[in-house]
């Protein structure tokens, strides 16, 4: 039953198998917008931590705080870094119904990787650490044209959780490989288009700025703040001591970030490659960016904020660009970093 409100309500029931059945809630502007799309995330796997210091021993090697599942979150944005403060892999995780039991999502060249990263660092704590390769599908349902104001929510035999980084990017879901799309879209409440021929989730985060995967995030190359995690709500500055975290301490107190990844708009579709690192230079020829990714005609750049935003051009081996300056960057931090490099 849906009550059409300013916002709706809408009752849901959790799978057995996730956890245990529960009623719950999820919150939606019932306002018209234009309809959403739904894209299987193929390149997304997940692994399942279960055990009594599950939650302790992800403390200690992510950068955001676990505390946060204590009082409520559903799910949490966090990197796991290397001893020299540099990101291996972004992740989400989310807190299953069953007592200490985490679902980690990642990158599907990651998870094995990533599993042998954790199981070194188990030690003798009594913890399963299982890839659960082909079981759970991981889903976006997302607005490429609006503002999305989504809850947590779980429907019958699905798990729909808000992004934890950024409501624009929507709502993320994880159903058992055995539920079909159409079957995902009766419980959505919503127009349904299909990304084929509209924009895809990809090029979507490279148009708000939003890195993930390796792909993006080369393991053992990118900075956390360079990467934009405590913008996108994704590292804890005071919780307790955490693999790599005297780095990226140090860089947030000093309060001087003066490179960031940034969308970047090309004006055409480049008919030529373009490689990670390739230098984006300005009007005078200085290079003030480093290409990281392109999905149609958005793109992805680690750009050195003032020069970037202050030049009359940009070009990448001769292509022509304009950088953009994301909205949802908070305001005020910005301000901050100008000002103490002024």
């Amino acid at each position: 039953m849906i009550v059409h409100l300013k916002k709706f309500i809408l009752p849901f029931r959790k799978l057995n198998k996730f956890g245990k059945i529960q009623k719950q809630f999820i919150r939606c502007n019932s306002s018209e917008s234009s309809p959403r799309i739904l894209e299987q995330l193929k390149n997304k796997s997940l692994l399942r931590i279960r055990g009594n210091e599950a939650s302790v021993f992800l403390q200690g090697l992510i950068t955001n705080d676990m505390k946060h599942f204590e009082e409520g979150a559903a799910n949490i944005y966090a990197l796991f870094l290397n001893i020299k403060g540099r990101v291996m892999y972004d992740v989400i995780i989310y807190k299953s119904q069953e007592d200490n039991v985490y679902y980690v999502e990642c990158d599907s060249q990651a998870a094995e990787p990533l599993q042998k990263h954790l199981k070194i660092y188990r030690v003798r704590r009594k913890m399963d650490i299982d890839y659960l390769g082909d079981k759970i599908n991981v889903w976006a349902f997302f607005d490429p044209t609006q503002y999305m104001n989504n809850k947590h929510n779980d429907i019958e035999n699905i798990m729909i959780y808000e992004d934890p980084r950024l409501s624009d990017l929507g709502i993320r879901i994880l159903a058992a490989s055995t539920i079909k799309r159409q079957e995902i879209i009766k419980h959505l409440n919503s127009d349904v288009v299909d990304s084929t021929n509209n924009l895809n989730y990809k090029a979507f985060r490279y148009k708000l700025g939003v890195p993930e995967g390796i792909e993006d995030l080369p393991p053992g190359k990118a900075l956390p703040l360079e990467v934009n995690c405590d913008y996108l709500h994704g590292v804890s500055f005071h919780k307790g001591c955490y693999i790599g975290q005297e780095l990226t301490a140090r860089t947030y107190h000093t309060g001087v970030v003066r490179k960031r990844l940034m969308p970047l708009l090309f004006s055409e579709i480049p008919n030529k490659s373009l490689s990670y690192d390739d230098k984006i230079v300005n009007e005078s020829g200085n290079a003030v960016g480093k290409f990281r990714g392109i999905e149609s005609q958005y793109g992805l750049g680690l750009m050195r904020i003032i020069e970037s935003l202050n030049a009359q051009s940009l070009t990448i081996s001769n292509i022509k660009l304009k950088v953009l300056k994301p909205i949802w960057w908070p305001q005020e931090s910005q301000k901050v970093s100008v000002n103490k490099k002024e």
